[in-house]
């Protein structure tokens, strides 16, 4: 087992430490699997000398798809959460914040948003979240990976409707194959991916030569495009979230990064947004759309929210303001672990 594997320990409630103990250790396991049934958790290797642990109830699934290594856990603090590649994609009590800051700023912003092209969004948060607007026609949304999307919709129960839902379009395929062989163009693009781990199957889909070539002719001329951008915080940010910011300068006219807290995830989140026409950042603006265009309340963000999310630290901004580094598929960043590929 790699450095970056999931792993699962036994606690000594004695003393306080988690500790791995062999003793208990099922000999079921897999590639980037082991688990402890007396005691578990959850680690997750965030670098080399930084983890970070989640008490389970249990293990609802762990398996290896043609594409990458899968785990879905119950856990005592967080709920149900997903883990791909060794790193956590969500959690139930507080994926709202990712969701609704990946889904809600880019269909505000755009004058009538009335379909929309999710790249990725196998657990149907981002859709259950799109489909909340009122003039919302079509939510496409396509996975590479059949058994994350089913897998999820038998578990994650928040996201039943959605899955069911007579607007979503769910398709199992490579994103940028399906973009470059549909005809239609979208109101807004969504990358709601995987972290670019090296070896894993989403970090193509990062490339300035996809945002160009590929997704760019596929937007309408008002449309928006909106990728989560990984870890957005003082020590984190410059992994990826600044070249990401950085490669989409590259494509569109008007680019804006803005970030939020999300426990689970124990760091700040960072999301970018690009269109080739202005945003409107007004507080009151936007909650008069909130309130207009979106079915039930959101629990996270408003107007005010966020437009403060925009308003990033010193250090970040600067380290976005000087960024140089452009994402190629010869010249990509990774966050710390391997995906499937790497590993084989």
């Amino acid at each position: 087992m790699g450095s970056e594997a999931l792993e699962f320990f036994s606690c000594d409630n004695n003393n306080g430490f988690c500790y791995e103990t062999k003793k208990n250790i099922i000999t079921e396991e897999t590639d980037n699997l082991s688990i402890i049934h007396d005691g578990s958790w959850f680690e997750e290797e965030i670098d080399v000398d930084l983890k970070w642990s989640f008490a389970l109830n249990s293990v609802l699934h762990k398996g290896t798809s043609e594409y990458q290594d899968i785990a879905l856990l119950d856990t005592k603090h967080f709920g149900k959460i997903l883990v791909i590649d060794g790193k956590m994609q969500s959690a139930e009590v507080d994926e709202f914040i990712y969701h609704e800051c990946l889904i809600h700023p880019a269909l505000l912003c755009h004058p009538n948003p009335k379909n929309v092209f999710i790249m990725g969004g196998g657990e149907g948060s981002a859709a259950r979240e799109a489909l909340r607007h009122k003039s919302m026609e079509k939510v496409v949304m396509c996975d590479i990976d059949k058994e994350v999307v089913d897998f999820c919709k038998k578990h994650l129960t928040a996201n039943h409707e959605a899955f069911l839902h007579k607007k979503l379009n769910l398709v199992i395929n490579d994103a940028k194959a399906e973009l470059e062989q549909r005809q239609e163009k979208f109101d807004i693009i969504v990358g709601d991916l995987a972290d670019p781990v090296e070896g894993g199957p989403c970090y193509q889909l990062y490339t300035k030569s996809f945002y160009k070539n590929i997704l760019k002719p596929k937007l309408n001329d008002t449309g928006i495009f909106v990728t989560q951008a990984g870890p957005a915080g003082v020590f984190t940010h410059k992994e990826v979230f600044s070249s990401i910011y950085n490669t989409t300068k590259q494509v569109f006219k008007y680019v804006l990064a803005y970030t939020a807290h999300v426990p689970s995830f124990a760091d700040t989140w960072g999301w970018v947004m690009a269109s080739d026409q202005p945003f409107c950042l007004d507080a009151a603006k936007l909650d008069k759309k909130i309130a207009e265009r979106i079915e039930g309340e959101l629990l996270y963000l408003n107007g005010a929210s966020f437009f403060s999310s925009t308003i990033l630290n010193k250090t970040v901004a600067k380290t976005l303001k000087n960024e140089s580094h452009v994402y190629t598929e010869d010249d990509a960043r990774f966050i710390h672990g391997h995906g499937l590929g790497f590993r084989n």
